[in-house]
């Protein structure tokens, strides 16, 4: 049996799993990279737009508030523009973030092999 979750593992269970929510904000194409970004400062929206290439200002806007909506992400509303920030929540997550990528550069040869 495993120490984490009862098996045989239902829907339900998979559902009702917080991780599932997290793994799935931080699989997602745009997230690790925007959490990356916002690690050194806060930065504008036409900010971000120009410092992430090839993503869109929809799918941009679309990763902003889904960030903000699981409390990793803050948006500050000034005169002069919108500023987005990490919050506590998404600093605290961004070692995990970076032990996944440091794990990917160091095995990056095996999964490749693997992957043909």
């Amino acid at each position: 049996m495993s120490p984490v979750l009862p098996l045989p593992v239902t829907p339900a269970d998979r559902a009702s799993c917080v991780a599932t929510d997290v793994l799935r904000r931080v699989g997602e194409k745009w997230s690790v990279l925007i959490l990356a970004v916002l690690r050194e400062r806060p930065y504008g929206f036409n900010e971000l737009d120009r410092t992430v290439h090839g993503l869109s200002r929809r799918i941009l806007t679309r990763t902003l508030r889904g960030l903000e909506a699981d409390g990793l992400v803050s948006r500050r509303e000034t005169p002069e523009r919108v500023e987005y920030a990490l919050t506590d929540l998404g600093r605290s997550l961004l070692p995990l973030v970076i032990a996944i990528g440091e794990w990917a550069v160091e095995h990056a040869d095996e999964l490749r092999r693997a992957s043909v």
